[in-house]
């Protein structure tokens, strides 16, 4: 991963929390835990730092963050609530141009998930093809609850080391 911006290190508790809090979806106490990590060599470094604060949280946490992510082209995304990563992850994979049947489709996925694991799919949606994300949906709905936590839990890592790459690529790329 890339260097950092010399003033990421420099970013007192607040102003890093009000830079990165929103990197792992509505879970500002992420990046409250990681700050006192610092100084982060690179992107790498803080994207691991994140992520221990993330798996050192207590399971009630993790499952508030699971929870915190909308459903793929759900209510949220129909709504316009949807964080602007989110958005942006969601229409980079179509899930914003869906057929009425796809529409459907996804809808009953979700609703199955949800009953099943109590917290939303997540998956990492960049790069991944609506026809990839539905194969995986079915794919994972067959897993047991623990290890399908494991799983969301790995996603979001995913999710955050894509937003921090984006956040400090160049413009334009």
């Amino acid at each position: 991963m890339a260097a950092l911006p010399a003033d990421v290190n420099a970013l007192d508790r607040a102003a890093f929390v009000a830079r990165f809090g929103g990197i792992f979806e509505h879970s500002p106490w992420v990046a409250e835990r990681a700050w006192p990590a610092r100084p982060f060599a690179d992107l790498a470094a803080l994207h691991g730092a994140m992520v221990r604060a993330m798996r050192a949280g207590s399971a009630d946490e993790k499952t508030a963050l699971l929870r915190a992510h909308p459903e793929l082209a759900g209510r949220e995304a129909k709504e316009g609530r949807l964080t602007a990563a989110s958005t942006g992850e969601q229409k980079s994979a179509g899930l914003d141009r869906l057929a009425p049947e796809e529409m459907r489709r996804l809808a009953e996925l979700n609703a199955a998930y949800r009953a099943t694991f109590g917290f939303p799919f997540i998956i990492a949606v960049r790069a991944r093809t609506k026809d990839q994300i539905l194969a995986e949906f079915r794919r994972r709905l067959a897993r047991t609850p623990a290890e399908e936590f494991a799983a969301a839990l790995g996603e979001v890592e995913t999710i955050a080391r894509i937003r921090l790459e984006r956040l400090f690529a160049p413009q334009g790329a």
